[in-house]
């Protein structure tokens, strides 16, 4: 831990006597933020990166891409509407979260309030961070711990209690050194069909996992014969299956998986690195997920060899964007701090047409590494990074930041139905 430029030592107002033990926020500059725990008690080590959203903390939190972070949250007030049930789907997607426990290794907040009130609140954020045995801070001024971030760099950081030693070591590899994506992706094959899921074996023969899916197809055929749309597109004709899509798991959002079905097509969701080319599907998605997309090239891979079908579809999202263009020759770059927000400008190369959007990302394509054969698509109004990109010829597409959460009513989510439609076989 590099302790030379310890320059700060940052102590917010502080809690009412009683109200949570005394933590300290080390960071790898030197500086010592401290506060007062809530949550669970232990020590964890991370990258510290701020989100400036004013809600959404359970969706954050449960958020995959989040894996290896201390999530510093710039909005004062956190915890006053609670935290809602955790309860699924008939097909196992988890109903008011992001995925099926919280990611982030820590949560750090200026003024975390212990009353709650939301009609949908069955529990305070601390006794869900108790349950979830994530640790929280409260008390830190969160925009100062901001502006050092902004200023010089998302960095490492350690919460440690006040009556602890330190170690002075952080305890895990430096965050760009772990693959994170292997941690949080499925293990299993899971195909999704309406409101039916089905799990199924990555050691299985790709003949028999195609035979497995089309049973799944009939059934859910079957199921809903009386209501079936044959001029919807969404339904195979000659195979007499929906249209199906290849889901590439580098931590999938749940909004994602449920913004694909309710276009009407089966999604099969395969672990990041699961080579999925002898299985018989329509289109290729690859997602979002956390980390440094170069400890992902058994993706990168897979994807290429996909790529050999260039009349296959393809869309990808945050990492998505950056994994399909790096198989397509480009390169990545770490951003200095981020965009971790709900309202990021992109505007539409080529237009006038700008949108709001939702972007939790670290790294960013290279536009300059991009060849003749890709083009941007979209770009950031703040600093003119990459926000998704395109082949001039080919129906591959992508962008950085998530039109599953849009910031308004809809926004980006057209992009769902721009891809399935060239999925359905339009243009």
């Amino acid at each position: 831990m590099n302790k030379e430029n310890n320059k700060q030592n940052l102590t917010s107002s502080p809690l009412p006597a009683g109200e949570g033990k005394g933590v300290r926020l080390l960071l790898d500059d030197g500086t010592v933020f401290h506060g007062k725990s809530f949550g669970y008690e232990k020590t964890v080590a991370g990258e510290v990166v701020f989100n400036t959203a004013m809600t959404g903390y359970p969706e954050s939190l449960t958020d995959p891409s989040y894996a290896g972070q201390l999530m510093t949250l710039t909005y004062p007030l956190v915890g006053n509407y609670g935290v809602p049930p955790f309860t699924v789907e008939p097909n196992g997607l988890a109903t008011f979260m992001e995925s099926g426990h919280i990611h982030a290794e820590a949560i750090i907040v200026s003024d975390y309030s212990e009353n709650y009130n939301h009609w949908n609140a069955v529990e305070s954020l601390d006794d869900w961070l108790k349950r979830e045995q994530v640790p929280g801070i409260t008390g830190i001024d969160t925009r100062e711990l901001t502006k050092i971030l902004r200023e010089h760099g998302v960095m490492m950081g350690k919460i440690v209690f006040d009556d602890e030693p330190d170690s002075g070591q952080w305890g895990v590899d430096n965050y760009g050194d772990i693959n994170y994506v292997d941690r949080v992706s499925c293990k299993d094959i899971i195909a999704y069909a309406g409101t039916e899921s089905l799990h199924l074996s990555v050691d299985a023969p790709a003949a028999q996992l195609n035979a497995q899916l089309s049973d799944l197809d009939s059934r859910i055929l079957n199921l809903n014969s009386g209501s079936l749309n044959l001029n919807s597109g969404s339904l195979d004709l000659n195979s007499r299956r929906k249209k199906r899509v290849l889901l590439v798991d580098c931590g999938v959002k749940t909004n994602i998986i449920r913004c694909l079905l309710k276009r009407d097509v089966t999604v099969v969701r395969v672990p990041w690195d699961y080579d999925y080319n002898g299985l018989e599907f329509d289109g290729l998605f690859i997602s979002n997920g956390p980390g440094d997309p170069d400890t992902c090239d058994a993706a990168v891979q897979n994807i290429r060899k996909a790529m050999k079908d260039e009349a296959l579809p393809i869309f990808g999202i945050c990492m998505g964007n950056q994994l399909l263009a790096k198989a397509g020759g480009a390169k990545i770059y770490k951003l200095k701090y981020g965009h971790r927000s709900h309202n990021q400008p992109v505007r539409m190369v080529g237009t006038e047409r700008c949108f709001i959007t939702s972007q939790n990302h670290g790294y960013a394509v290279d536009n300059g590494t991009l060849n003749e054969d890709w083009e941007p698509l979209f770009i950031n109004m703040n600093d003119g990074s990459n926000e998704g990109i395109r082949h001039k010829r080919n129906p591959w597409f992508s962008a950085q930041f998530h039109p599953e959460a849009a910031s308004g009513p809809t926004d980006t989510e057209f992009l769902f139905d721009d891809f399935v439609k060239l999925v359905m076989g339009g243009f």
